[in-house]
């Protein structure tokens, strides 16, 4: 008995010098082989023959013995890529991507992708097939793009890149086309220009009262309109003098699922990176706006938020830039942008003689290279501080 059992199972399984056979009770055979990786790869399907199974195993070793081979499931997928178009794999990726922490990503950053895609990538390269994607077609893509928005077209240029990246990570294209140097890096056009606390109270005169106190935040507090917009009660402790930022708001564009259009809808989630979780001291002197605004234009409750539009819900950038502009237009002060204002604080904070690592934990900023900016943004001013001091002593 036990010698029949013995000859079942070498009638079933077939160990070679390379590889081994199986033949199922379907009478099919099956192959597979340990490769140069140290792991078990299978034939994609079974073979009617024993002798197809065999040569499978046959070209298998020989790939081997040429130092071509790669992965058998890596091969089928690049089969399966040759008519894949760039338009179809890019789709593909935004749908699975994964923040560096394996999150999914923010509303917000979903949007802008989906719009650098729609207006600035796939217009050009989305029905190129992706093997055919080369570093020539890049640069005639890129010399396109509009020189005049260099930030913009940096960011479009780092997803184009982001995404080839995975493409030739997973063998699907032979190398990366995305090669320009420098291309992923924009400098700065617009040399912004500080407001003086003068302007800044100019600025705060010149809004509703309601909106007065946001100004003051943007200034002198270097928070970013998102932040500010989700400001609650509970967020402010006027007995240490602090505000925690703990959520944004963004308005991401979403496409109306009965109508088709693309929609902006307010979506309040973290900040981007940890860093952006944080305490900031409110300076002393403009305490009694933070108290006089919580009495005069916050609901009560915890949840109640600081700056609430008529109809109780987050109020729109675009509502709010209306008050803005007028504003700094009747200040003086046409060119200064809201965000300029948190350029405004992290200007006059790094004037106190702030640390890098103090204005990075002010500001929120993960990496030195921006609070950098405010340091030297400073420095800058130190002529001007000088000639302003001997202003004062001559009289």
């Amino acid at each position: 008995m036990g010698c029949y059992i013995a000859r079942m199972l070498h009638d079933q399984r077939e160990r070679r010098g390379f590889g081994r056979l199986r033949q199922l009770p379907s009478k099919r055979w099956q192959a597979a082989y340990t490769g140069p990786d140290i792991q078990v790869h299978r034939a994609p399907s079974t073979f009617m023959t024993k002798d197809d199974a065999v040569a499978w195993l046959a070209a298998e070793r020989k790939l081997i013995d040429l130092d071509a081979w790669t992965p058998p499931g890596e091969r089928r997928a690049v089969r399966r890529a040759v008519g894949q178009t760039f338009e179809e794999f890019a789709d593909q990726w935004l749908v699975s991507r994964k923040t560096a922490n394996g999150d999914p990503l923010k509303a917000r950053t979903v949007s802008d992708y989906r719009r650098y895609l729609d207006r600035h990538i796939l217009p050009t390269l989305g029905s190129l097939p992706l093997r055919q994607l080369s570093p020539a077609r890049v640069q005639a893509w890129y010399d396109d793009l509009d020189a005049k928005t260099p930030t913009q077209r940096a960011h479009v240029y780092q997803l184009l890149r982001a995404i080839t990246t995975t493409a030739t990570s997973k063998k699907l294209i032979p190398v990366n086309p995305c090669k320009i140097q420098g291309a992923g890096r924009a400098q700065r056009v617009k040399r912004i220009t500080p407001a003086t606390p003068a302007e800044l109270a100019a600025i705060t005169a010149n809004m509703p009262q309601r909106l007065q106190l946001a100004v003051l935040l943007g200034g002198w507090c270097a928070l970013r309109y998102g932040e500010i917009a989700e400001l609650r009660r509970r967020d402010v402790d006027l007995k240490r003098g602090t505000i925690t930022v703990a959520r944004g708001v963004t308005w991401p564009s979403v496409r109306d699922p009965e109508t088709g259009r693309l929609v902006s809808k307010a979506v309040v989630g973290t900040p981007k990176s940890e860093a952006g979780l944080r305490e900031v001291h409110i300076p002393p002197h403009i305490l009694p706006a933070v108290k006089a605004h919580l009495a005069e234009h916050t609901d009560r409750g915890r949840d109640a938020m600081l700056f609430a539009s008529s109809t109780g819900h987050h109020i729109h950038p675009r509502a709010f830039g209306w008050q803005y502009h007028q504003a700094r237009v009747k200040a003086g002060r046409p060119d200064l942008r809201f965000h300029d204002l948190r350029h405004t604080g992290a200007v006059l904070a790094a004037q106190t003689g702030a640390t890098l690592a103090e204005l990075m934990g002010r500001l929120g900023h993960s990496t030195p290279g921006a609070a950098m900016r405010y340091q030297h943004a400073a420095a800058d001013r130190d002529k001007a501080i000088a000639q302003a001091l001997s202003r004062l002593a001559e009289g």
